[in-house]
């Protein structure tokens, strides 16, 4: 088997370890020349992939797997969030034309509203920011592609080596909204949902994916930053807008377990 991933970053790179430490190969891109070296030097077979509107083509050679697993953040904050749909639309057409079959597209649970109760996979995201508006216009492309196979992955928040919560409140004050709801999930389970996806072929799906334990921020970011000795944040004790976000389709489709159960527990 050969996976291609597109965007070896964060998770991309975790992703990649991991695959390889189960003899699976592994085709990496890259937007940066000066990475190529540290790609490769994991065991990646490494390439430029450049999608922005003047490239003229792609390595076949990428394309030429048995999953694509497209990794690649909108960039919204950095003002990058309007060449997102439009580079998502040529990676579609290279898939097209080198015949890619199954796919797997990370999202976010930022497609989301606050909508103030529980939402699962079968709830209506009614996205209400440009972020969510164009995580949800990238879902729909993939989704309304004939021939194509793809899961779409809506991680939630996103924790693990590098992503330390505690540094995220820390030393803050009069922070809003102390009592609502976290939705989070370790660099270990987006990994291990994926390999659940790829393991069980489960193509054609949409997952939430969550670590289903959901403590008020005040009690999740105050004990994070206590476990790494860093300034407590204040919170104000109120409930505003909030969500929790469920994944119904993931327990059914892929019955995994998740690694972090409890974050109090990790945070210990």
């Amino acid at each position: 088997m050969t996976i291609s991933i597109l965007g070896c970053g964060w998770y991309g790179m975790a992703l990649a370890k991991s695959l390889i430490a189960k003899g699976v190969a592994v085709n990496g891109s890259t937007t940066s020349p000066g990475k190529l070296a540290m790609l490769k030097a994991e065991g990646i077979m490494p390439f430029i992939i450049d999608l922005s509107a003047d490239n003229t083509g792609f390595s076949p050679e990428f394309f030429n797997c048995d999953v694509l697993i497209i990794a690649i953040p909108p960039k919204s904050r950095s003002g990058e969030g309007g060449e997102y749909v439009p580079k998502l639309k040529r990676v579609i057409d290279a898939i097209h034309h080198y015949a890619v079959k199954k796919v797997i597209l990370i999202s976010s649970t930022g497609v989301y509203s606050e909508q103030n109760t529980e939402l699962d996979e079968f709830a209506d995201p009614m996205p209400n920011t440009p972020s969510g508006k164009i995580l949800y216009d990238a879902e729909e492309l993939f989704r309304n592609q004939t021939g194509l196979k793809t899961t779409i992955i809506r991680f939630g928040g996103l924790v693990g080596p590098g992503r330390d919560p505690g540094r995220f409140f820390a030393g803050k004050k009069d922070i809003p909204n102390g009592l609502a709801p976290v939705n989070m999930i370790h660099q270990d389970d987006c990994v291990g949902l994926t390999l659940a996806v790829i393991n069980k072929d489960a193509f054609g799906y949409t997952l939430n994916a969550c670590t289903p334990h959901h403590p008020p921020k005040f009690a999740f970011y105050t004990q994070a930053a206590a476990r790494y000795g860093l300034e407590q944040p204040e919170f104000l004790a109120e409930l505003k807008e909030w969500k929790i976000i469920s994944g119904v389709t993931t327990s059914k489709v892929l019955g995994y377990d998740f690694r972090i159960k409890n974050w109090f527990d990790w945070l210990a």
